[in-house]
């Protein structure tokens, strides 16, 4: 039996089932996400024979336009196609894109990429706006169903970012894709076997237009995202284009949010602006936190020994999963650590979060250039000071990740929720630009071609943004003042 909206929303307990049902399919759509990621420049390096530099700018174009294709993906999930429909094409998508790697990595690579940028361009965004449709505006209840969706879905970051590592590192890199593909098709069986149950959500917003004009506009975008797979291979062949673009929809998201903006009312747009700022904030941690499937990737695989406590393991998988891994066992002390501190009414507001978040990202970037005092002769450093380094990150990343999205989808107009979720994404996808164009700056400042000369150069940047990180803490410390004021009694 379908449930209405208000039924669903209506939900006993501290979570609503349906929260589960959509981290399960988010889950694999992650283990997709973050075993290409973590496998990509060691790939383009190793197997296609890229300099470091341009691998740091390929890496960095391909995540910029995935992460900007799910603001565009946003905007069409909105307005024509719905959550679910997006999810069922950007899925398949995906999938297939995995499968023409796997078929043959070194030829179809980026073919193959290009699949996946369009493909989770539609999908990603849709999850988490699902996940706040699960809540009533006014329902408290929503950051701790955020903050077990995240968690839940670094499950799969986790398995992913080890096992693909794994898998085309030691055994076969058609293997490590086909994983890939496969674990995606998994959740998009999972999702036709639990839509049912949250059947009045994600629904296409034309549903009151006559049926052949519904199609008509969907078959429209769906033959025009299939139409740009050649624009996007041509971007990433030729990744001194990827400047022009990204720029370019930077400042057409820009005027289109404007746009929005002017329509709403006095008291919305207050709230959009405290958004806004959050997203700009985002795209800052972003540049800096993304390094890790850029110039860490390399950095591990040259740089560091393989020793962890009292055993061996590649650092590459510590470099992937760490993250995960310590998110998942650390998100719920985090959240309990809130709820605690707010029952003292010592609990700090959100902005003064993403601060703290900041201020850890800083320490975790610092600890990260301090590596360079634990090297040997032979330019390899502590692999047990890199894991712990990683767990503090993730200490600033549990300030603002999982926050971030439920206070977006607080202050944003429930018409405007797949935009700016979508803001959120291109946020990432700027993120993703300026961290390809740092990392590519560290390898270019390595001129001495051995890896103590590489160790020097990338620890130098490693301290630079580390430093960025502190003057951005601080900032938002100082500000949160006048930006709660915008956010009108959201927290």
């Amino acid at each position: 039996m379908n449930l209405t909206l208000e039924e669903i929303q209506n939900f006993k307990g501290k979570y609503p089932k349906q929260l589960w049902y959509l981290f399960t399919i988010e889950m694999w759509e992650r283990f997709c996400f973050y075993g290409m990621r973590g496998v990509l420049v060691i790939f383009m390096t190793d197997q296609l024979g890229l300099f470091e530099k341009d691998a740091n700018l390929k890496y960095g174009a391909i995540q910029a336009f995935i992460y900007a294709f799910t603001f565009i993906g946003g905007i069409f999930a909105d307005k024509i196609l719905g959550f679910k429909k997006s999810l069922v094409f950007g899925g398949i998508i995906m999938a297939l894109g995995n499968l023409i790697i796997a078929y043959n990595p070194h030829d179809l690579f980026y073919f193959g990429i290009t699949c996946s940028i369009i493909g989770t361009g539609f999908f990603k965004p849709n999850i988490s706006s699902m996940v706040g449709e699960l809540y009533k505006e006014d329902d408290v209840r929503r950051d701790a169903g955020y903050g077990m969706f995240y968690a839940g879905i670094n499950i799969g970051g986790l398995l992913g970012g080890a096992l693909c590592v794994y898998l085309g590192k030691y055994y076969s890199w058609s293997l490590c894709f086909l994983a890939a593909a496969v674990v995606m098709l998994i959740g998009l069986i999972t999702y036709f076997f639990i839509k049912k149950s949250i059947e009045p959500i994600g629904n296409s917003p034309l549903l009151h237009n006559q049926e052949s004009t519904r199609i008509k506009k969907e078959t429209i975008v769906i033959v025009g995202a299939l139409l740009l797979l050649p624009v996007i291979y041509f971007l990433i062949q030729n990744s001194d284009f990827t400047d022009y673009f990204m720029y370019g929809i930077g400042v057409v998201s820009l005027l289109y949010l404007g746009y929005e903006i002017v329509k709403l009312d006095r008291s919305y747009q207050k709230k959009v602006i405290a958004a806004f700022i959050f997203i700009v904030m985002y795209l800052i941690f972003n540049a800096i936190y993304e390094q890790s499937g850029g110039s860490l990737s390399l950095f591990a695989k040259d740089n560091l020994v393989d020793n962890l406590l009292f055993f061996h393991i590649d650092p590459n998988i510590i470099n992937n999963s760490s993250n995960s891994f310590f998110i998942i066992i650390f998100s719920p002390l985090v959240g309990l650590l809130w709820v605690w501190l707010a029952s003292k009414k010592l609990e700090p507001n959100t902005i003064i979060k993403f601060g703290i978040g900041f201020l850890f990202l800083a320490a975790g970037f610092f600890l990260f250039y301090s590596l360079r005092f634990f090297a040997n002769d032979d330019g390899k450093s502590s692999l047990n000071l890199f894991t712990f380094t990683w767990l503090v990150i993730t200490f600033g990343e549990l300030c603002l990740g999982p926050i971030g999205m439920s206070i977006i989808t607080k202050l944003s107009p429930k018409k405007l929720f797949g935009m700016m979720m979508g803001m959120w994404f291109l946020a990432s996808a700027f993120g993703q630009f300026f961290a390809g164009k740092i990392g590519a700056e560290m390898s270019e400042a390595n001129t001495g071609g051995t890896l103590t000369s590489k160790l020097i150069a990338y620890t130098d940047g490693y301290k630079q943004l580390g430093l960025y990180a502190l003057i951005a803490g601080i900032i938002l410390i100082l500000i949160s003042p006048f930006v709660k004021k915008l956010m009108q009694g959201v927290k």
